[in-house]
């Protein structure tokens, strides 16, 4: 099965083609829309159980609370003016910390913590130290792990920053999305770049100098000149990592982005534009491409990896971690482990209750079966790599490679219109399918044909 040969198909029609389907992140497989109430706390249980010693160990908690709302954000949080609900979810939390500890039958050693959100500072100096304390307490950190922090620069004063030094943070990520005023104040997120200037500078003083710059393209009244002074601003500032996000306007799940006028939108090829433009920036400043949208500093570890092939993606998205197992805590936080996914219930208010009658707050989750593991690996491949080979896959995991290949003519139409190369043994993403790469990775989803899941386009 060999077919090189490739239609003469325009980058538009290439674009109107593949470039407007709906289809997964694949931070995960299968993807979150398929778990099921079928896995409970009892499961979980067993699960944790089964750790043991060898098995390194990556923490993730999610502060689902904000100071105001973005318009554009999909992540699960909500605005906490008061601070009394942050303080008591902190409380809560060192609860869930205490249970899931408890439970793990060897813990293995921490490699990787990351705080995201919502807005993880929004936690003052006290209750965060409070946390950083009760994870050192119950789990064993490697000398060299990295700790990490998602930052809203606007609520961000020197008092963190301390606290976040002390406790040893080691990498913050900061969103920036868009320095233009116009498309600031269309999102509902104005923040001036003398002000990210600031933060950052307050950061590298205390010692904290691997930043991580998070932009968009996609978003309401932007043009492709706004989002390359972006790019431009944000690299004045001279970030380990950057990257580049298409805006998802998904109003069906996040009720809150309804706020945005659809007509403000770019269109498709308006995207296609900000995400080239912003490519091409950052990668004449000398930085090294990283899977689909991120970029990092020759140096920094994300480049390292890339280099190595070793690059990984969760729920964070790319990473350096190829820790075992992802232990999620917070509400709506998901767990990665060898027998399949756990995600905690969303509402905050619920999660608490459930906390607080028996130290677990699961609402759902999948196990993974061996097939899962292999569909899971070549997605991967494809996502970090632009290629895997399929066969090699296959005989390690004791399958017959037909046994993935549901949407084998999707593949040899892909092959065609020259995204990809298939000989039937190895896939290679071609330079033009890199954009489409999701698209690709598609066609090993089991799950996507049956499911009635709506995802974000492809660009």
């Amino acid at each position: 099965m060999n077919m090189m040969c490739t239609a003469d198909i325009t980058e538009r029609a290439l674009l109107q083609k593949y470039g407007t389907r709906n289809v997964p992140r694949y931070t995960s497989y299968p993807t979150a829309p398929h778990f099921h109430e079928g896995v409970d706390a009892e499961i979980y249980k067993s699960w944790l159980g089964a750790l043991d010693a060898d098995t390194s160990l990556s923490l993730y908690l999610h502060v689902p609370f904000c100071k105001e709302l973005c318009w554009y954000c999909g992540c699960a949080t909500q605005v906490a003016r008061k601070y009394g609900p942050v303080s008591e979810y902190a409380r809560v939390l060192e609860r869930e910390i205490e249970t899931v500890a408890s439970h793990i039958g060897q813990p293995g050693t921490v490699r990787h913590i990351h705080w995201g959100g919502g807005s993880p500072n929004r936690l003052n100096a006290h209750d965060f130290s409070s946390l950083m304390a009760v994870l050192r307490n119950r789990f064993t950190l490697a000398k060299d792990a990295e700790i990490a922090i998602e930052i809203d620069v606007r609520s961000f004063d020197d008092s963190l920053v301390e606290a976040y030094a002390l406790a040893g943070i080691s990498r913050a990520s900061l969103g920036l999305q868009d320095f233009t005023p116009a498309v600031q104040t269309a999102i509902h997120r104005e923040q001036p770049f003398d002000l990210v200037a600031d933060r950052v500078a307050a950061l590298r003083a205390a010692g904290i100098d691997a930043l991580n710059f998070d932009l968009m393209y996609g978003l309401p009244y932007q043009s492709t000149g706004d989002a390359v002074r972006s790019v431009e601003m944000a690299l004045s500032l001279e970030p380990s990592r950057v990257a580049v996000f298409g805006y998802a306007h998904v109003p069906w799940m996040r009720k809150h982005q309804n706020l945005i006028s659809a007509e403000a939108l770019p269109g498709a090829e308006a995207r296609r534009d900000q995400a080239v433009a912003m490519t091409e920036t950052l990668l004449s400043a000398g930085y090294v491409q990283v899977g689909l949208d991120h970029f990092a500093r020759p140096g920094d570890s994300m480049a390292e990896v890339t280099e190595a092939g070793t690059l990984k993606r969760n729920f964070q998205g790319y990473t350096t971690d190829d820790a075992a197992t992802l232990l999620g805590l917070g509400a709506s936080s998901i767990s990665s482990l060898p027998n399949g996914y756990i995600q905690n219930i969303a509402n905050t208010r619920l999660y608490e209750e459930s906390i607080r009658k028996t130290g677990f707050a699961i609402a759902r989750g999948i196990a993974v079966s061996a097939e899962d593991r292999l569909r899971r690996q070549i997605i991967e491949d494809l996502m970090c790599a632009g290629r895997t080979d399929v066969a090699t896959r296959c005989a390690e995991a004791g399958m017959d490679v037909r046994t993935l290949l549901g949407n084998q003519t999707a593949l040899e139409e892909m092959q065609v219109d020259g995204l990809l190369s298939w000989d039937g043994a190895v896939l290679e993403i071609t330079t033009d399918g890199r954009p489409y790469v999701r698209v690709v990775a598609a066609c090993f989803d089991a799950y996507l044909q049956t499911g009635k899941a709506r995802h974000s386009q492809a660009v």
